[in-house]
């Protein structure tokens, strides 16, 4: 097999001036705060959501509301990342996935590999662990993706960093609806208790650390993952790996209905980013949606590793997500023992 060429950066500063990012949320555009200094040693930034404002939200998204959470135009933005250093390592970790004991493995055919975005036939676990995220931000419905993980809370959801904080201010009306169709919510509407994000993004948006989680509220007394279980994580496990992306884009020709899915191998981005790179053509709203490696589509469980983060607008059909590195599990760390 003949070796990966090495490719040189092209400084950030000339990239900048040529080409802009297109944000994968459904709703606004994506600006770096100024003034802000990342806080590397900070396992999360953390947002607490009152009782009133989880019931507020919960009683908010309707099936019309979230029916009607059509995404904004895509936008452009030049520039968005720290140009500070790539994400840190840490020590290889994978956590397995959770699954309740009656979730039963697919019997659908296995589905093209690789395959640059369609429709997931396949059944599994993945289809009640995955779902929509919808909030309110800057006073407009929006939408992201999401997923839940395998943690210590049994309540942590998996997210993009700018699907929780955008702009300097946390999301309000924040709720999961893992297994969402048509307007459904078929395991209930789980708002969030807590929301949170990496520090560098939370101060700077940069793009290498654009990863969110919540903290889901019981439902009718039970926890996230004893209802609809929980995907594994795989932190600090390199680059150039074969994986599955999941999402519900919402922005042309997708309509936020239908369950989305790409696969393929992996690079990594040798432009603004330290990112993963994946053919796909997922839109907006498909922000925060998983991707798995050591996914296997009978079972439809995987190891969660990284998030659908943004597109170069060159490049409309290859999609980028953020290197699980230690910055992205002590976000984890921090959500699951909250």
């Amino acid at each position: 097999m003949r070796g990966i060429p090495r490719v040189t950066r092209i400084p950030r500063p000339l990239l900048d001036a040529l080409v802009g990012v297109t944000a994968l949320l459904t709703a606004g555009a994506l600006a770096t705060p100024a003034g802000a200094a990342p806080r590397p040693d900070t396992p999360a930034d953390v947002r607490s959501v009152s009782a009133g404002a989880q019931q507020q939200a919960r009683e908010f998204w309707t099936s019309e509301r979230m029916r009607a959470a059509a995404p904004l135009d895509l936008v452009t933005v030049n520039g968005h990342v720290d140009g500070g250093s790539a994400p840190r390592k840490g020590r290889a970790t994978t956590i397995a996935p959770t699954t309740p004991a009656d979730r039963t493995a697919s019997d659908i055919g296995l589905l093209a590999f690789p395959n640059g975005g369609g429709q997931w036939t396949g059944g599994g676990a993945v289809v009640s662990t995955a779902g929509r995220v919808f909030f309110t931000y800057q006073g407009r419905t929006a939408s992201c993706s999401g997923n839940a993980v395998t943690s210590a809370n049994k309540s942590t959801v998996i997210t993009a960093g700018h699907c929780v904080k955008l702009e300097g201010a946390w999301h309000t009306n924040w709720v999961f609806v893992p297994g969402y169709h048509d307007g459904q919510a078929p395991h209930g509407r789980w708002t969030a208790s807590k929301t949170l994000s990496t520090p560098q993004w939370t101060a700077s948006e940069d793009i290498n650390y654009d990863v969110g989680a919540a903290v889901v509220a019981p439902l009718d007394g039970r926890l996230l993952t004893d209802v609809v279980g929980g995907q594994g994580l795989a932190f600090n496990t390199g680059y150039n790996l074969r994986m599955y992306a999941f999402g519900f884009p919402a922005a042309a020709p997708y309509d936020g209905e239908k369950f989305i899915y790409c696969s393929g191998n992996t690079n990594r981005d040798f432009l603004l980013s330290d990112d993963h790179g994946m053919n796909c053509n997922m839109t907006g709203g498909s922000s925060g949606g998983p991707w798995f490696t050591q996914f296997n589509e009978a079972t439809g469980t995987g190891l969660l590793s990284s998030v659908n983060s943004f597109k170069y607008n060159f490049l409309p059909n290859r999609m980028y997500g953020p290197h699980f590195g230690a910055d992205a599990q002590n976000l984890y760390q921090a959500a699951q023992a909250s």
